[in-house]
């Protein structure tokens, strides 16, 4: 969804540039979480920012368990079986 806001909460690494790069080719825009931040400040920055979605990680699902929106584990090995070419 174009101009569509995104939170990603992973940590520093790979996932994160991967993350912000699908999220800007597809038009939208991000809103960083880290992971560092604590419980009330996560919670408070999604409520704010109503993001479309959550990017994580196995490692930060905790944090986004009083999500309201659709969180996507990028750790997920189904992610491994998608198209890498150019939607």
């Amino acid at each position: 969804m174009p101009d569509a806001r995104v939170a990603i909460c992973v940590e520093r690494g790979i996932d994160m540039v991967v993350g912000l790069l699908a999220i800007l080719k597809a038009g939208g825009g991000y809103v960083p979480l880290d992971p560092a931040y604590p419980l009330e400040r996560i919670a408070y920055m999604l409520e704010d920012s109503a993001p479309a979605a959550v990017l994580a990680q196995t490692a930060t699902l905790e944090l986004l368990s009083a999500a309201d929106v659709p969180v996507v584990n990028l750790d997920q090995p189904d992610w491994q079986d998608k198209s890498v070419s150019n939607p």
